[in-house]
Parts: structure tokens; C-alpha cells; sequence
């Protein structure tokens, strides 16, 4: 987790240049007993890992010595053996006698039918355990696919690296073993497998070691065939900087300023419609800039995994002030951990007031040099290119502070900023590389896709043979559209990208399927602070009015347990949004829901990334759930499941009944027994029983999405064209630990 300065058990084992699995199994038999690899390791455990490690240590030379000690002496006394002169010649007598010694010793052990010990296997056993005591490793060579001929990975002899959803054949083939005796083993520990099934990770790591072998998980496959950089090779990297702010603050217009080009002028209503990477160079210095449609691409990366920018500029209008998407970027961005520098924008107007914005800003921690803080705030007008250069000073400081390098002698590795299918050109896609090189004709890797790059232009369609470290540019060539946030690697050959590129797509396949657990959740919260595997509670509060907010998040901020807390990443007034969706999976957030719903895309983004929604009617019902979920209490809770929505489109005043909504099912299913509940606007205006559920003039049981249906709502009668009615089912939630 971001900021998280206590070690954890893996990092200990990598410490002792030994498994997770084998520190783990040292520290039950001294009595110590952590969850799993991913626990704390208390100030108790790195005392008596290193007291154990000191004692081993101190045996194993002590041994050492002993044994030199012994050879040291029979060197110096060689007895004659029988029949030999004591000039070393041997006599015929005496190798006659040696030869029926032989002969006798030979028969003996056929009789006896002795086993004969395997010398090899006893001395690779014993250098394997003198390398681990005395704190290396014994190391095995094993070609890897990523690197040049020559080069090779090193691994201890009984671990094997792999990732999540091998099937059992690839394991099999891993650990020399046919996959038959795979299954069967994995038959005895209650597992039904095929010869092709693929097993999650778990399952994986205890069938290996039931052969006596050990994993390391792999982020993520193709990753083997990455290069690693040479510490020798390094060399100096332009910054990555992502625009971010308010829409119709400058953004665009700024970025145009710098690059001496129209981007605004080619958009529709001057508004930025796609993912826009951008190569500037400023006093000999480079700069890459990324302009994005809102910080929802930034966020996107973020949550898949990848994490491309090094700097934020926030810009902000002078005469606008701090807007609701000024403050969702700057918790984006401080969600990404990544040091902001605030554009004051549009000084020319005459209303422009940018002490306003400080102060403004001053309250979200964003304090200006100016005024004794670390942000740095440059004034600047993007129409006529006030303080820009300043502005591009500053960003070049601040990359001079962070360091940045790269190694641009291997191959190519990158981002995915953008991608779509043009005619003519096929799929195009826009990369950041991060380190290395590509060149034309190079085979590479994007997400699950594969091809040879056919052209690499710049941001002003100019033809480049190659590009480096931190430099954006649109390729061709992939046999598919990737997503943004997709990583893109070079490989040595076409056979090699095609086939990351299968395993890939099978693992997504899987990963779909199965993609159940991993998020953040209220009920499992718990179980992951008592593995030491959560520290803080994330939280993303949306609520109906600002009031709302502030109240909600002052009471929920001060929930404090004895090893974690809650922390609000974000909060807002309005529906839950994409945004919010998606900040919540980048951050492993639980999002917080206050007499307000979510939106379409934002409820089918939350289910597909497994993002847990709480919504509430009471501020000291959500204050309690969070409670016990942080002190293990929470018990099992009837919940509310979306199962249809409905718009209403028409209204009819039926005697005897009331109003009735003429409505359209746009999602689920509608039953006549289902609780439903009111929304206007984005806000819950109303919640209760369903009076009536027709079709035509018959009434009906369901009605399904698709169709129409009349809706009448018991109790309640203030209906308006373009509500929106959901139907909700009460579900009981057991609490899992």
C-alpha cells in the first residue's frame, strides 16, 4: 500500500535470499505464526529470524572448519596400503589381492541387495543446504525466452516461476513431471482437474509443492520477456506530464500554446474528444505531455496496473475558481501519488482574481510557495502565452528533483495512452514508452494483441524510424485494438509475441470468469487487517448535498481501530459516477453511497471491476457498518440487490389506483412483489412497494427489459416524466471472515 513503511514477511525472506513458503515454515517451528507472505513482520519476528539465521550461520563454520581441519590431517599422514612398496609402486601380489577385494565386495552386495547411494545427489543436497545457511542461494541456470543469447536467469533449483491460470500441462511441464501425475495428486487433495483446466494460483502453489517445489508468481505473463535495465546504461529521461482540471479551464488551449500547433481548433466545441501524447521540447529539454478527456484515463491506468505520469499539472481558470473536477483531479492525483503543479489560467480576464485561487486551494492542502507551502503555482495565460515558460521551467525543476532515468539500450517497453481502427491503417495505437527502444519492424506485444510495428509517427505525423524513453508516438501493425493502460513490450521474434499474446488472452478469459474476489469490501475487510494485508480503510463518500458530505465525512474520518483506519480518498456531491468507479478500483476503495444511486455506466463498471457500493438512508447506520467491519462485528445484514430499472415516459390518473407511470424497462426485470424506489435527477426521492404491475390492461407477474409495462407505486403519487424507477430485492448477506 502507497506510503507503507513496515516490512512485510516476503520482503524479509527476499532479505535472507530465501522463499516466502520456507521463512514462513522457520518461523512456525520457532513458535511465531503470520498468515501469509503478505503479513507484517512484527519487531519480534526480524529478532528471531536474524538470531536463527546468526546460529545457522555460526554452525555451518563452525562445521566447515571441522571438516577442512580433517583433510588438512590425513593429508599429512597417508598410511601405505597392503601390498604396495612405500615408493607408491605397486607389486604384482598386491594387485591381485586388490582385484579379488573387488570381486568379493561386487558379490556381497549382490547377495545383500544394498542400495547404492547416489555421491551426486548427496553432494548437490548438501552444497543446496550449506548455500541457504551461509545466506546465498544455490543457483541453477535456466534459459529465459527475454534475453540475448548468452544471458541466462538465475533460480534456486526448486522454484519455478509462474503465473495465475497455467493449466495443469504448463505446471506439469514446469516441474518435469507428466501432467497425469498432476492430476492425479491433485485428485487426492480433492481437486477435479483436466490435463487442460487452469488452476488460480493458490491451487498452483500446493500442488507444486506437493513435488517439492516452490513459485513465484509473475505480475504478468510476457514478463520474463522483459529486459531488465543495466545499472551502467541508465541515462537521463524526459518527464511525463499529465494535464488535468476543470472543463473548459484551458487545458487544450495551453498545451496548443506549447506545441505551436491547433489541436482546439480540430475538436468538436473546442472540447478534447480523445487521448492526446505530445513530444515538446523546451530549451533543449523534453517534455511529454498527455492531454486526456478528464482524469478518467488517468484514473483507467491506474487501475489497471499501470502508472505512466510523473508530474500533474492541475490548471485552474483565474476567473472560475476551484471547481467539483478540479477537486476530483487533485485526489486523483494524489491518489496516484504524483506531485502537482497548479496552471493559474486565464490572468488576462478582468475578473480574474488568482489569490482567490490560492486560498481556495489552500484549503484541499494544496498551500503555494508563495505562501510558505510545496506547491508550486505559476500564473499563466494560454491564450497569449504569459507565464508559460515559467510554467515549463518549473516542470523541468521538478523532474531535476525526482531523478528520472531510463535505459535506452533494450528493447522497448511501454503504455498503451490510446488506441482505435482507422481505415486504411488498420489498428492504431498510441504508446508511451517507458524504457528501451523500438524500432520499425520490431515484433511486440500490446495487452493481449500482437504484430511487427509497420510505421511509428509523432504527434505531427512525421514518419520516426524509432523511439526511446518517455517519447509518445502512434504505431501500426497489431492484429487488434488494445485498451489504454495496456502494457507494450518488444520481443525477439513473432513466434515469442504470438505466444504471450495466446496465454494472455486465456488468462483474461479466466480472469473474467472468475473475477469474484480481490476488491475491498466492508464484509472481508476485517479478515484482510488481522493478515496485516490492509492498513487503511479507503473510502469514496457521495452524497445528495454538500451538507451531507462534510457531516458523513467528518463522522466516518474520525473511525479509528487498533491497526487501521478510514481514509477518504474522495468525496462529492451527486450520483455515483464512472469516476468515482473507477477511482475506487484504482485505490481498492469501498465507495460510500448517501441518499444518492449510481448511475448505468457506473453500476456496470462497479460490477465488472467487483467494486463494493454502500448505499444509506442514516449517517450513523453507514458510521456503524464501518465500525464493525473494522473491529470484525459485522454481522450477517439484509441487503438491497438492483435487479430493473424503468423510465417513465408517460403518466395516467387511474380512479381508484392513483397515479400510474407509463414506463420502459431499460435494464433487469420487474416484479410484481419487488421494493422499488424513486430517482430524480440522481437522487433517491422515494422508496417503497409496488401497488400495481401491468401490461396493456392485464396485470402482469414480471415484465422483462425491452418491454412496457404501467408502474404504480403504493403511497405515492408525485411521478414526473423521466424519473427513473428501480426495483430492488431484499438479500440477506452472510458475513464471510
Amino acid at each position: 500500500m502507497a506510503g507503507d513503511s513496515k516490512k512485510r514477511i516476503y520482503e524479509l525472506a527476499k532479505d535472507y535470499k530465501i522463499s516466502s513458503s520456507a521463512l514462513l515454515k522457520i518461523l512456525r517451528e520457532l513458535g511465531l505464526h503470520p498468515k501469509s507472505h503478505m503479513s507484517v513482520a512484527s519487531p519480534d519476528i526480524i529478532k528471531a529470524t536474524s538470531e536463527k539465521f546468526a546460529q545457522e550461520k555460526k554452525e555451518a563454520k563452525k562445521e566447515m572448519d571441522h571438516q577442512t581441519q580433517a583433510k588438512t590431517a590425513a593429508k599429512k599422514k597417508v598410511p601405505s596400503k597392503a601390498g604396495e612398496k612405500k615408493t607408491g609402486a605397486p607389486t604384482v601380489a598386491g594387485l591381485m589381492k586388490k582385484f579379488e577385494r573387488k570381486v568379493k565386495r561386487k558379490e556381497r552386495r549382490k547377495k545383500k541387495n544394498r542400495k547404492v547411494v547416489d555421491k551426486d545427489a548427496v553432494a548437490k543436497s548438501f552444497k543446496s543446504t550449506m548455500a541457504n545457511l551461509s545466506g546465498t542461494r544455490a543457483k541453477k541456470k535456466y534459459r529465459r525466452t527475454a534475453q540475448t543469447s548468452g544471458e541466462t536467469g538465475h533460480l534456486d533449483a526448486n522454484v519455478v516461476e509462474v503465473n495465475e491460470f497455467m493449466s495443469v500441462a504448463e505446471v506439469a511441464k514446469l516441474i518435469d513431471h507428466k501432467p497425469a501425475e498432476l492430476v492425479a495428486k491433485l485428485f487426492e487433495l480433492g481437486v477435479m482437474a483436466t490435463i487442460n483446466q487452469r488452476l488460480d494460483i493458490d491451487t498452483i502453489e500446493t500442488v507444486a509443492s506437493e513435488f517439492g517445489f516452490e513459485i513465484i508468481q509473475v505480475a504478468d505473463v510476457g514478463d520474463v520477456a522483459r529486459e531488465d535495465e543495466v545499472a551502467d546504461h541508465l541515462a537521463k529521461r524526459s518527464p511525463v506530464v499529465t494535464v488535468m482540471g476543470h472543463v473548459d479551464h484551458g487545458k487544450t488551449s495551453l498545451l496548443d500554446y506549447i506545441r505551436k500547433t491547433s489541436v482546439v481548433s480540430g475538436e468538436a466545441g473546442a472540447i478534447t474528444q480523445h487521448i492526446g501524447a505530445y513530444d515538446v521540447v523546451f530549451k533543449g529539454e523534453h517534455i511529454a505531455f498527455l492531454d486526456t478527456p478528464g482524469h478518467e484515463a488517468f484514473t483507467a491506468m491506474r487501475a489497471r496496473g499501470t502508472q505512466i505520469t510523473d508530474v500533474v499539472v492541475l490548471v485552474v481558470a483565474a476567473d472560475d475558481g476551484v471547481q467539483p473536477q478540479t477537486l476530483e483531479a487533485i485526489d486523483h492525483a494524489r491518489a496516484g501519488d504524483v506531485p502537482i503543479i497548479v496552471a493559474i489560467n486565464k490572468i488576462d480576464k478582468p475578473n480574474a482574481n488568482s489569490e482567490q485561487i490560492r486560498t481556495q486551494l489552500s484549503n484541499y492542502n494544496l498551500l503555494s510557495e508563495d505562501w510558505g507551502g510545496e506547491t508550486i503555482m505559476v500564473e499563466i495565460s494560454a491564450k497569449h502565452g504569459t507565464g508559460v515558460d515559467k510554467l515549463l521551467e518549473m516542470i523541468l525543476l521538478q523532474a531535476e528533483m525526482m531523478s528520472l532515468k531510463a535505459d535506452p539500450s533494450i528493447r522497448g517497453q511501454g503504455v498503451v495512452v490510446d488506441a482505435r481502427l482507422e481505415r486504411g491503417r488498420g489498428p492504431v495505437a498510441t504508446v508511451m514508452i517507458q524504457k528501451g527502444t523500438c524500432t520499425v519492424g520490431d515484433s511486440v506485444v500490446a495487452g493481449v494483441n500482437h504484430g511487427r510495428i509497420r510505421t511509428i509517427t509523432n504527434d505531427r505525423d512525421e514518419n520516426l524510424q524509432q523511439i526511446g524513453p518517455s517519447t509518445p508516438a502512434q504505431i501500426t501493425g497489431l492484429n487488434g485494438v488494445p485498451q489504454a493502460g495496456d502494457t507494450f513490450i518488444s520481443v525477439k521474434s513473432d513466434q515469442e509475441a504470438k505466444e504471450i499474446s495466446l496465454k494472455r488472452t486465456h488468462i483474461k478469459r479466466e480472469q473474467d470468469v472468475r473475477r469474484t474476489l480481490g476488491r475491498a469490501s466492508l464484509d472481508q475487510i476485517f479478515a484482510r487487517i488481522k493478515e496485516g494485508q490492509v492498513e487503511e480503510l479507503r473510502l469514496v463518500i457521495k452524497a445528495d448535498v454538500d451538507g451531507s458530505v462534510e457531516v458523513l465525512s467528518d463522522t466516518l474520518g474520525k473511525i479509528t481501530h487498533d491497526e487501521v483506519k478510514a481514509t477518504i480518498i474522495h468525496r462529492g456531491v451527486g450520483a455515483i459516477t464512472e469516476s468515482d468507479v473507477l477511482l475506487a478500483a484504482a485505490s481498492d476503495a469501498v465507495i460510500i453511497g448517501f441518499h444518492v444511486t449510481p448511475d448505468i455506466r457506473a453500476r456496470e463498471v462497479a460490477k465488472h471491476e467487483n467494486i463494493d457500493i454502500r448505499l444509506y438512508d442514516v449517517i450513523y447506520e453507514a458510521e456503524d457498518n464501518i465500525r464493525k467491519a473494522l473491529s470484525g462485528m459485522l454481522a450477517p445484514e439484509v441487503t438491497e440487490k438492483f435487479v430493473g430499472m424503468a423510465e417513465v415516459r408517460d403518466l395516467f390518473k387511474v380512479p381508484k389506483v392513483g397515479m400510474v407511470a407509463g414506463c420502459y424497462v431499460k435494464e433487469g426485470r420487474f416484479q410484481r412483489t419487488d421494493k422499488v424506489r424513486l430517482v430524480r435527477d440522481g437522487k433517491i426521492i422515494y422508496t417503497g412497494q409496488l401497488s400495481s404491475l401491468r401490461r396493456f390492461k392485464d396485470d402482469a407477474r414480471e415484465v422483462k427489459e425491452g418491454f412496457e409495462c404501467g408502474i404504480g407505486i403504493e403511497n405515492f403519487n408525485d411521478l414526473k416524466v423521466g424519473d427513473i424507477i428501480e426495483a430492488i430485492e431484499m438479500v440477506e448477506t452472510a458475513r464471510t471472515l
